[in-house]
């Protein structure tokens, strides 16, 4: 069974709710007729249901919620909103205008009052159109150090990684991460890759140098980031700094890093900022002809996801299953 296959059987085995509130968007409203045909996940619209692009669509049974009908939902969710962010000067015709206008928070007011278990937005607004109402409503999970976002990559034919699965982290959201953040990013990765992948997840922390082979500042921070993670999380399977090459191939790694238990079997790849990140998944996702899902977000106190503008509706439905695993 392939990895999608996967999380979409986990996803239908406990049934979560996942609020889709880019309805302007026809890609997003034809994932929600697939994810409702299948059984995905239950799913919420937002917006007015007179003007969705839906012709050919079956959305009986998405719950679609009008914030301009809606009203005495609409009203609470204002309401609360308000409470929550007016000690940092948000009034109650913000939260009205917020509301009203911008579906993400109404989304994620959604979550944060217990109607749904999780969001997927992006296809069509940016990561921090996205983002900031899921930080300033969601907020991070408890001792989170900092949010950040991978991609779920799926190889075709390949033998490198965990059959050709991989992490790629951070490749949509922090740019540049200081050591103790990128060692935070590599133990949160681990933990995403064990929990949707189901396997042991080997850590690279990649640059462009193995094991000393060059002297630079990016590498140096590479090279500190591995010590704070080593020290920190003892329990994970992880080494650096180390090429690509010497990352993920078995013969490269014993030439270039023979004593590390990572080199070679890497299935989590730790990029040092996100210039390489996001240059790299995008590479393997057109070249390789990679299945790239993402960006997943790792911290936030409910499974808030993020797309890519180029996203087909195909990922979509791939994200919110991913979702409605994260959420179980």
């Amino acid at each position: 069974m392939s990895f999608i296959k996967n999380i979409i059987e986990r996803a239908k085995s406990d049934k979560k709710t996942i609020v889709l509130p880019e309805t302007m968007d026809r890609r997003v409203l034809d994932a929600a007729d697939k994810v409702l045909k299948e059984d995905i996940a239950d799913i919420i619209l937002i917006g007015n249901s007179d003007s969705f692009d839906s012709d050919g669509l079956d959305l009986s049974r998405a719950r679609v919620i009008d914030p301009n009908k809606d009203i005495e939902l609409t009203k609470d969710v204002i309401n609360k909103l308000y409470e929550l962010r007016k000690e940092k000067g948000l009034t109650l015709e913000d939260a009205e205008k917020l509301i009203k206008e911008d579906y993400m928070y109404y989304a994620c007011m959604l979550v944060k009052i217990g109607m749904a278990d999780g969001v997927v937005s992006g296809a069509c607004h940016s990561s921090a159109n996205t983002l900031r109402p899921a930080l300033q409503i969601i907020k991070t999970k408890k001792d989170c150090k900092l949010v950040s976002a991978f991609f779920l990559m799926i190889v075709p034919d390949c033998k490198y990684g965990s059959d050709g699965t991989f992490i790629f982290a951070d490749s949509g959201l922090v740019q540049d991460p200081s050591a103790s953040k990128l060692a935070a990013i590599a133990k949160d990765s681990a933990t995403s890759f064990e929990k949707l992948v189901g396997k042991d997840a080997f850590v690279a922390m990649i640059s462009h140098s193995t094991k000393g082979s060059a002297s630079h500042v990016l590498v140096n921070k590479v090279v500190k980031a591995t010590e704070i993670a080593k020290k920190r999380y003892p329990e994970l399977k992880l080494d650096g700094e180390l090429q690509v090459d010497a990352a993920i191939d078995e013969d490269v790694a014993k030439s270039k890093a023979p004593d590390s238990n990572v080199a070679g079997k890497a299935n989590v790849l730790i990029f040092p900022n996100l210039d390489s990140g996001n240059s790299g998944y995008k590479l393997v996702q057109r070249l390789a002809k990679a299945e790239a899902y993402g960006p997943i977000t790792q911290g936030i106190a409910a499974p808030i996801n993020d797309l890519s503008r180029g996203c087909s509706s195909d990922d979509i439905v791939g994200v919110v299953a991913i979702t409605a695993v994260q959420a179980q």
